[in-house]
Formats: structure tokens, sequence, C-alpha cells
């Protein structure tokens, strides 16, 4: 009635004798469950210049959300994070397998997933939580239970370290049958959904600020030029990461089985991110962008 037929809320309350406010209610959960999906398209055919411009460079399809510099790198992430997260559920089908990195970004995204029912998807846990302080099975289980239920998804955890201690042990663990279960999930994934970790961002990445690396670990990786980070696997700008130590410690995806994704969708908000982003394009980890206005001319101007 409001949608197709024009109706004002007024009519529509009148007509089914409910009041306006219920009305308005009713429109907003049906946007809220998927029932209803607004798209906006442009006035040409054309995509902005912006998106134009880093498709054809980095041969990825990007996204950009706008944001005038004027706002805060928390009102970035939110903005960045509600247009992603509708972004998103019109590339997840049924009988997916859906990988998701945690960290800030992905924590924000999950929060503002409109519903979509799917068949036999499964969202699987890309990268161990843990660390000395806490096991993180709670954080990163409300990113996951957020995805799963938005798609209807069965969600299978990753109930192991972000790093270990030495790299022996990450070799014995994935010789057990429980973790070669997950590991096969991630081999057979058609879309990762993940983040870019950064020590620069304004809003600081859950990796370099939650008690996952000491100080001997920041200073491996600075002595190693790296610049960030993709489900805790880290790169040089780049674009390689060959002989980075603390990879053989992590359990995250190999970044080069992860590029075998057929679909590998990226998600930045701020501009202090570029850096670790450029990386990640070079890298070939990237084939979907979304990204702020800021990030994206910042983006643009790099050589």
């Amino acid at each position: 009635m409001y949608y197709l037929q024009n109706l004002t809320m007024e009519a529509i309350a009148r007509e089914l004798r409910i009041s306006r406010s219920t009305v308005s209610r009713l429109l907003s959960h049906a946007r809220s469950t998927g029932l209803v999906r607004i798209e906006i398209r442009s006035p040409s055919d054309r995509a902005p210049a912006l998106e134009r411009q880093i498709s054809s460079r980095f041969g990825i399809q990007a996204n950009v959300v706008p944001v005038t510099e004027s706002v805060s790198p928390a009102q970035v992430l939110q903005r960045v994070a509600v247009q992603a997260a509708h972004m998103i559920g019109p590339l997840i089908d049924s009988d997916a397998i859906v990988g998701v990195a945690w960290g800030s970004t992905l924590t924000a995204v999950s929060q503002h997933l409109p519903m979509k029912n799917t068949h036999d998807s499964t969202i699987v846990q890309m990268n161990g939580a843990g660390n000395f302080r806490t096991s993180g099975i709670t954080y990163a289980s409300e990113i996951l239970q957020r995805f799963g239920h938005a798609y209807g998804a069965r969600v299978v955890q990753f109930p192991v370290p972000a790093f270990f201690d030495h790299a022996g042990t990450k070799e014995a663990m994935w010789r057990e049958r429980p973790v070669k279960r997950v590991l096969d999930l991630q081999a057979r994934m058609n879309t990762a959904i993940f983040g870019v970790g950064s020590m620069e961002a304004g809003v600081p990445s859950h990796v370099y600020n939650g008690a996952y690396l000491d100080e001997e670990d920041v200073n491996d990786l600075l002595a190693e030029r790296v610049v960030g980070d993709v489900a805790t696997m880290f790169y040089r700008a780049d674009g390689t990461w060959d002989g980075i130590r603390l990879n053989d410690r992590s359990t995250g995806p190999d970044l080069a089985t992860l590029r075998q994704v057929p679909r590998r969708i990226c998600v930045v908000a701020g501009e202090t991110k570029t850096t670790s982003l450029l990386g990640a394009l070079r890298a070939g980890l990237v084939t979907d962008l979304i990204l702020d206005e800021n990030s994206a001319r910042r983006l643009a101007a790099t050589e």
C-alpha cells in the first residue's frame, strides 16, 4: 500500500483502522527484516568517478560510502558499517560457505545486517580470537551469531588462540580432527568477509589493542616492514608476506589460500588505513571493496 500503491501513512491507517505510528513501525520492521529493500541508483548508469577509478586500477568492484571530512572516525565507521551491511546481503546465496573475520569493523557491520533467508548456508570463523587474557570465544561468537541469524545459516566457530606461542604447536593442532573440520570449511569458502588491520587506524584495530601482540611481536612486525593484516595474517606495503615470522604462529588462513576464494569482501573505514588497504590490494586479497569517501580519495591519490 505504501510503496506500490503510493498511499500515505494516514490513508493506510484509516483503511486498516490502526494508528499512524503503528503504520510507521510496520514499515520500519519491513525494512529491517528485508521484506522491503531500498535501492538507490545514480541518475546515470555510470558509477561515480572514484568507484570507476579504483575499480579500474585494482581490478575489483569498489563501493564508496559518502562522508564529509568533518565526520569523526567513529561516525565514519558507523556509516560505512550500515551501508556495508546492506550491500553484503544480496551477495550471500543459499548453499554458501561464508568466512567471517573478527575485528572492530566486522563488529560494527554485524550489528546492522538486514534479514535474508538462505538455505543450507554456513558461517565459519576465519581465525582464532583467544589470547592470554581471554578465550575470545564470546567476542568472536557475537559477530558470527549475528551473521548466522541474519542469513539463517549454521555457525561454525574456531576455538583456538589468535596466535600460538610456537609454530610447532600450530602444526600439531592442525592435525587434530576437530580443527581439520574447520580448516576444510575454510578451504571451501566461496565468500570471505573481512576488514584490514592497521596500527595507525583512527579506530584502533582490535588485534593491535586487545593484548594479542606483545612488545617483541610488534618490534618483529616493524622490522619486517609490516603495514597491516587480514584475519591476523600480515603483509607488507608491496603486498608480499613471505618470511613474516608471526604468520607461522597465526591461526588465520594462509593468504595464498585466501586469494583462491571466489568473492572476498573487504570493508574499510578511516583514511588512516589507506596504507594497509593498499598492501591488501597489491596482495590480491580483495574482489569487492566497501570504503568511505575520504579513504577512497586518498587511495586514488596513491602511486
